[in-house]
């Protein structure tokens, strides 16, 4: 396995480099951040409106691992590992609502919504449908830790993190005013980016506004470099702020109604917070937007992207045009970040200084990852 020397990137940020090329490319060291920065940590997997009705389920290709997730009767979102519990064969292939159990496809073992396993048709032999050797109270699916907020759906595979509301406290904190059910604007609110560049890429830009003036003008034009503000917590989120946001307003100048209860100081504010690993969240007092992070190798990226709205009831005319809009704003990072990956193959490149000033949140990043990374490593010493 690939081993790089991360105490630099632990350095405050006016004497620290970012983290090495190899983390960008190198596959050895993608399957490392993989279980040390994804899979313990409290990851983005999808939104709660993917599963809208009790019973739907889609089946989801998680970093490899093959995941379930589902409404269950009750209406709770679960996530449960794709799998039966018999020889391991996939559940479900391809989204559908469950109507009665979840029947596997091989030898029809049946389970609940609720994970538990509800039927063994012949496992003590033809017509025999029990074994004492098969105690079913003890093979329902594996279930993954999750949680809903923000409308988006967190796992924590390995189920070694704090509990979502420790490990999310302070942001939880922070927004508390948006701490709240958000609606999903539906079929023209989401949308799929390809990005070929490393996911830790896509997070470095998101939190900095620096790049604003040179890779979003037409968004520099009204909410400009100066009217910015940094946003870091050590260990937990890193991002922006703007104190000037401009409502989106149709032709005849109507405007989304507002969350319910926010303070004023949204009025003419906004903030865009990467919250570690893979979450990147924009909170507006009219609407807010999600982006999932999927990593799919070393050099490729999907952005998931979905906007959010106070109310189901929203004219449709402006939801395209706020779609459009951001589509537009998200495009244009596609290019600089792709331009960071292929520039992170260039062997004289020490991983890049920060500007103290305006990198804060970057770095700040780059010493979570580090740290994460160091304490896995230590874990795989202690084990040895």
């Amino acid at each position: 396995m690939t081993v790089t020397d991360l105490s630099h990137v632990r350095r405050p940020v006016a004497e620290a480099q970012g983290l090495p090329n190899a983390h960008y490319t190198d596959p050895a060291l993608y399957a490392e951040e993989r279980e040390a920065l994804l899979f313990r940590q409290w990851a983005g997997l999808a939104v709660a409106a993917d599963v809208p009705e009790r019973g739907d389920a889609v089946p989801i290709d998680f970093l490899g691992m093959p995941l379930l997730l589902l409404r269950d009767r009750a209406g709770a979102v679960r996530v449960f590992m794709n799998t039966c519990r018999h020889r391991g064969m996939i559940l479900v292939s391809e989204p559908r609502r469950i109507e009665g159990a979840i029947r596997c496809p091989y030898h029809s073992w049946c389970y609940g919504t609720d994970g538990r396993l509800v039927s063994t048709p012949h496992v003590g032999g033809p017509g025999r449908n029990t074994h004492d050797a098969i105690r079913r109270d003890e093979l329902g699916l594996i279930e993954v830790p999750s949680a809903v907020r923000f409308g988006v759906v967190w796992i924590n595979v390995s189920g070694d993190a704090p509990p979502f509301e420790e490990a999310m406290g302070d942001l939880l904190d922070r927004w508390a005013e948006f701490d709240r059910d958000w609606v999903h604007g539906g079929a023209d609110s989401r949308w799929d980016l390809t990005v070929e560049a490393n996911w830790k890429l896509a997070v470095e830009n998101y939190c900095e506004s620096y790049h604003l003036p040179w890779v979003h003008p037409g968004l520099n034009s009204y909410s400009r470099l100066e009217d910015h503000y940094n946003i870091a917590l050590p260990g937990r989120f890193s991002g922006q702020g703007t104190r000037v946001y401009r409502q989106l307003r149709g032709e005849d100048g109507a405007v989304f109604p507002d969350f319910d209860g926010i303070s004023q100081a949204w009025d003419t504010a906004a903030e865009y917070i990467a919250v570690y690993p893979n979450v990147l969240l924009g909170v507006h007092r009219d609407h807010a937007f999600a982006i999932l992070l999927i990593p799919q190798g070393p050099e490729r990226t999907l952005e998931r992207v979905h906007l959010f709205y106070p109310t189901a009831e929203t004219d449709a005319g402006l939801r395209a045009k706020n779609t459009e809009q951001w589509h537009t704003v998200f495009a244009e990072d596609i290019f600089v970040v792709e331009g960071m990956q292929r520039g992170r193959h260039a062997a004289g490149f020490d991983g890049g200084r920060f500007s103290p000033e305006m990198d804060a949140p970057t770095h700040c990043f780059h010493d979570w990852a580090a740290a994460g990374l160091q304490a896995w490593r230590a874990m795989a010493r202690a084990a040895e």
